[in-house]
């Protein structure tokens, strides 16, 4: 792999049956590519947190992954209600998921702190009522 590899997913709003699609078809190419499996873990775990999220409380949005030689790095920005307080928000267990996304086994509030886990760099930008990019880097 020399160059970048830049792919793009567009997430949809609240359909918890297609959450997932965007990490697992990462995971098979970041196989095919030969990067090690713990990098992989990493990229899984975070990036399928960060889908779920963007289903549950912003209304989809799009994810950006550039694959490079050196690091994976995943964009995931969302035109969403925006995170009021981080801080909280990155509280394991805290979570602003309503009742019914709770019954259904997500919103148990280990979103964010599993993001913040398993990648060696993240950072949240979020403009309340405007929406949230969070970028997260695992390195190879």
């Amino acid at each position: 792999m020399e160059e970048a590899i830049r792919l793009t997913y567009d997430v949809s709003p609240e359909d918890f049956t297609r959450a997932g699609e965007a990490s697992s078809d990462v995971k098979g190419k970041l196989k095919r590519l030969g990067v090690p499996p713990d990098a992989i873990r990493k990229v899984s775990i975070a990036m399928y947190e960060g889908e779920i999220n963007m289903v549950i409380h912003a209304n989809g949005g799009r994810i950006t992954v550039e694959i490079t030689p050196q690091q994976i790095r995943m964009v995931l920005a969302d035109q969403g209600p925006g995170i009021p307080d981080i801080e909280q928000a990155m509280q394991a267990g805290w979570s602003t998921a309503p009742d019914e996304v709770r019954n259904l086994g997500f919103g148990a509030g280990m979103g964010l702190p599993n993001m913040k886990k398993y990648t060696d760099e993240m950072k949240i930008d979020t403009v309340l009522g405007v929406g949230t990019t969070i970028t997260m880097t695992v390195n190879i």
